[in-house]
């Protein structure tokens, strides 16, 4: 699909968590999905961002320990930051944000090609360090399952559902 605008890309875009398992997303749009990792902005351009991308069917089935929300993708990313290359301030670790704006980079770009995403949470990164044979310093914060929407795959009845304005600004 074709935008004029970000916010109409925002707006159309929603959380897909059924998938058809046997569409594979096309090289070229994974070629572009790395490249919104790539240009994601970082705190002071410091790219921590440690990202895998599980594809074939026994990378799929590392992903399956890891999270149980991959709803049938042909795709997952597991998005990650090396914290031994981040920024720290007041308790806080730039590597999250990182990689929570990495995650929106992605979840966008997908949509954009076509694609659909679910941004997951449920996910275990200790099974993820296991698995995968991640170093320490490496964090995961993200799981994101990536493939075309299955059909009938509709946005959660409350994806419309917004708190007024100023109940959001201080």
């Amino acid at each position: 699909m074709s935008y004029t605008s970000f916010m109409e890309l925002a707006k159309d875009r929603f959380s897909v968590r059924q998938f058809d398992p046997s569409k594979p997303v096309e090289p070229e749009k994974l070629d572009v999905l790395l490249e919104a990792i790539k240009i994601a902005p970082t705190a002071a351009n410091m790219q921590p961002q440690k990202v895998k991308v599980f594809q074939t069917a026994e990378e799929l089935a590392q992903a399956d320990i890891i999270s149980r929300c991959r709803y049938g993708a042909p795709l997952a990313f597991l998005i990650c930051y090396d914290s031994s290359g981040t920024i720290k301030r007041g308790g806080l670790d730039a590597g999250v944000i990182d990689d929570s704006i990495i995650t929106t980079h992605l979840m966008l770009a997908a949509w954009e090609l076509g694609l659909g995403s679910c941004w997951c949470l449920a996910f275990d990164a200790d099974k993820a360090h296991e698995v995968l044979g991640l170093p320490e310093n490496i964090v995961p914060v993200a799981f994101l399952p990536v493939g075309y929407a299955a059909d009938g795959a509709a946005p959660h009845p409350f994806h419309t559902t917004f708190k007024p304005l100023d109940d959001l600004l201080l």
